[in-house]
């Protein structure tokens, strides 16, 4: 895999505050011809250091007001408990975010609802019944400070 160059750090930065700028706009931004930029992109994409790109929607525009962070302490008796828990964890419509961790925390689980009850719901309907919990510590989210998906380039 070739390395990345100052051109393509300049390229990535572009994409990341506008990522659905067109080529001809990143190439004009950039100081390159639409076709190298266009080459960069393709590139980046083979490789893998542009590993996608996405629309982000605000989910309290959705209805969803309440956001719980989960970290959970599994049952580490079962050799598979990690992987059972995951596939499970996974069917969770609401949960958008699963994280796995070394330490005293081994999982963590991200949970979206419309309202306390709805988060009640999904937790004693749903949580609850997963695999191999041993343990579970809910951190209700008050403010989001600061949440940003660019990478300092």
């Amino acid at each position: 895999m070739r390395s990345i160059d100052d051109i393509d750090r300049r390229l990535l930065r572009l994409m990341q505050h506008d990522p659905a700028a067109s080529a001809a706009k990143l190439a004009s931004q950039a100081g390159l011809t639409k076709a190298s930029c266009w080459r960069r992109i393709e590139r980046m994409e083979t490789n893998g250091v542009i590993a996608g790109r996405s629309v982000q929607i605000d989910a309290k525009a959705l209805g969803y007001e309440v956001e719980v962070s989960l970290r959970i302490t599994l049952d580490k008796t079962l050799s598979n408990a990690f992987d059972n828990f995951i596939v499970e964890a996974r069917k969770i419509l609401e949960v958008n975010e699963i994280q796995t961790f070394l330490g005293r925390v081994d999982v963590r689980l991200n949970v979206l609802a419309r309202d306390m009850a709805h988060y009640q719901d999904i937790y004693r309907t749903q949580i609850l019944s997963l695999p191999h919990i041993n343990d579970i510590e809910s951190l209700m989210l008050v403010a989001n400070v600061k949440s940003v998906e660019r990478l300092p380039l």
